[in-house]
């Protein structure tokens, strides 16, 4: 089917009816908000883009993209990069129509494919239903886990896994941590070298530090880092997102050798507490590698109810074979002797080819 409704293409940064539609539409996040918008642009030169059917002084609907172009891994629309979810503020045939006009265009931008990651699949697959959509298949799957804040914080606690979670938070409170909450530079700096630590445990190099950087000072008071100390050292530490009556969990790391203090816990509970304090109503947990049971079963624990995140491209992908587990291997085995700078480095170079 196609439509001949105009479809216009804005740009969320300067366009102030923007952040006026997503001040008011129940769907938005703080992914669809121009502070997170700014940081992906700032850091690795993506540009924002939202279209809508929209022609009057106010919006009605609207999907936000960021077209990354790299020589390495070519061009494409994303909505959004490094983002957990990314729901299109439009429904039905506003939706179609604006899918069906991005399809159309993607070989004069030649752009390599087109990627939505709704938080509803329900919303694409409806559109799917007036006809448009078709072209776009599934992706990739994720595990998706978020905590209802509603209840009394007693209620809340209780939900936590016995020995897993709530043994530990005791541990975690008889060893004097100090727990401090802020935006700070100090602080910025101390979940950098945690997240370091974290990032080659697990094979992999640690994002660029003008992220985080600029993701604090793109959002403001939306973002706050929350890190606990033993001895003055820095344990764990997670950045935490706001919007409305949402906090969403994005980056979280630790100092293995304090595991067995319970750290992480104590911290999920007392971002919690703040979050009760401030009348939130959700911690999103975001999302979870199927690959990673551990990192699922750890929300679980805390009383995340899990979903599931289905991501959609068009043309639809085709299957590829994963890395042999040998070379897997001899890439994290690899990454754990690169020394410290040359990690950060590569860190630099890869994260803007991989939106």
């Amino acid at each position: 089917m196609t439509h001949n409704m105009p479809i216009f293409r804005i740009d969320p940064l300067t366009d102030p009816r923007w952040n006026d539609f997503i001040g008011r539409h129940p769907d938005a996040s703080v992914f669809h908000s121009p502070g997170w918008l700014r940081a992906l642009q700032s850091t690795y030169g993506y540009k924002p883009l939202a279209f809508t059917t929209s022609a009057g002084s106010s919006l009605s609907n609207g999907v936000v993209f960021c077209e990354v172009r790299s020589w390495l891994t070519g061009a494409r629309l994303v909505s959004l990069p490094f983002s957990d979810h990314c729901q299109p503020l439009a429904h039905g045939i506003d939706l179609e129509m604006i899918l069906e006009s991005i399809d159309q265009s993607r070989r004069a931008e030649q752009w390599k494919y087109v990627e939505l990651r709704p938080l509803s699949s329900a919303t694409v697959s409806g559109a799917a239903g007036y006809g448009g959509c078709k072209e776009f298949g599934r992706s990739a799957a994720f595990g998706f886990q978020k905590i209802d804040l509603r209840p009394p914080a007693e209620t809340i606690y209780r939900g936590f896994h016995d020995s897993c979670v709530r043994r530990k938070i005791k541990r975690a409170e008889r060893e004097a941590l100090v727990y401090e909450t802020g935006r700070s530079e100090k602080m910025l700096d101390q979940f950098r070298h945690l997240l370091l630590l974290t990032r080659r445990r697990h094979g992999l190099p640690p994002q660029p530090v003008a992220w985080f950087r600029n993701v604090v000072d793109c959002l403001n008071e939306s973002a706050t880092i929350h890190t606990l100390s033993k001895d003055s050292e820095p344990v764990a530490s997670i950045i935490v997102l706001t919007f409305r009556k949402t906090l969403l969990y994005k980056y979280g790391c630790s100092d293995a050798k304090a595991h067995n203090l319970g750290c992480m816990p104590l911290l999920f509970w007392k971002v919690i507490q703040q979050a009760k304090e401030m009348g939130a109503e959700t911690l999103d947990l975001g999302r979870s590698d199927y690959d990673d049971p551990g990192l699922i079963a750890f929300k679980e624990r805390l009383g995340g109810v899990t979903s599931e995140l289905t991501y959609y491209r068009t043309p639809a992908p085709t299957e590829k074979s994963p890395l042999p587990r040998a070379g897997a291997a001899w890439v994290r085995s690899t990454i754990a002797c690169v020394p410290d700078a040359i990690l950060s480095g590569a860190g630099r170079v890869l994260y803007r080819h991989l939106g």
